[in-house]
């Protein structure tokens, strides 16, 4: 798995390309919601295998995960807000995407369980062909010892750099559209 701060780059690389609300709460959500499938890191740490649906990497890194949080999303932050149809749709749509981008996310890593995709439906665990992205331990200890670091600054390389340039780009061309 890529670190929560990698996944959460993708809600805010996401939040400033669509901009579905100005309101703060659009904002944090944009933040949490593409890490909120690591919380099932708690089961690691109970004794879920993990290996098993829900266990870590499990349905909550699938499709149906990303469908259910995006709608829970909207009922909860969005619902009250007098949206047009079409407004309350992408917000749902928006917030599952952004969740659903961490198990793409994780699909890259070298980690040794893939991501069941498609559960509950198939729980088939999927890896993409190309695997760049080197996965911490779940151990605590790691996170204190050089090979954590390695992994942040491979993930700077590979995820942060690329976004931040896509980011300068689309303000480079908003610039340019203005002249």
């Amino acid at each position: 798995m890529p670190t929560i701060v990698s996944h959460s780059i993708i809600g805010i690389f996401a939040s400033k390309i669509f901009r579905v609300s100005n309101k703060p709460k659009f904002w944090i959500l944009s933040i949490i919601c593409p890490a909120l499938p690591d919380a099932d890191m708690i089961g690691y740490y109970l004794g879920v295998p993990y290996d098993h649906l829900f266990g870590h990497r499990g349905i909550s890194h699938s499709i149906f995960f990303a469908l259910l949080l995006g709608l829970l999303v909207y009922f909860l932050f969005f619902r009250k807000e007098n949206l047009s149809k079409f407004k309350s749709f992408m917000i749902f749509i928006y917030f599952s995407f952004i969740t659903m981008s961490h198990g793409l996310l994780d699909m890259l890593t070298n980690a040794t369980h893939g991501i069941p995709f498609f559960a509950p439906f198939d729980n088939t665990r999927y890896f993409f062909p190309y695997r760049p992205i080197n996965a911490p331990s779940l151990d605590i200890e790691y996170f204190f010892r050089e090979q954590f670091f390695e992994v942040l600054v491979g993930e700077i390389i590979l995820i942060t750099i690329p976004i931040s340039a896509l980011m300068l780009l689309k303000f480079i061309l908003k610039k340019i559209d203005k002249i």
